[in-house]
């Protein structure tokens, strides 16, 4: 598996509860904060469902 780097550029603030519970099963705690994760089918939804709050890298 692809590994990708996850890092959350806005915050949670003011988002549905949903959202802000994807980002703490994605290690998300903070701004500016990172992880490195397996790119799995279940990840990379999670990813999509707060695409507007991480960027997301390939790492190699």
């Amino acid at each position: 598996m692809a590994k990708i780097k996850i890092t959350q550029v806005k915050s949670g603030i003011d988002r549905s509860e949903r959202q802000k519970l994807t980002l703490l099963a994605l290690g998300l705690k903070k701004m500016n904060a990172s992880r490195e994760v397996e790119a799995t089918p279940q990840i990379l939804g999670m990813v999509r469902a707060v695409n507007h709050l991480v960027t997301v890298e390939e790492v190699k």
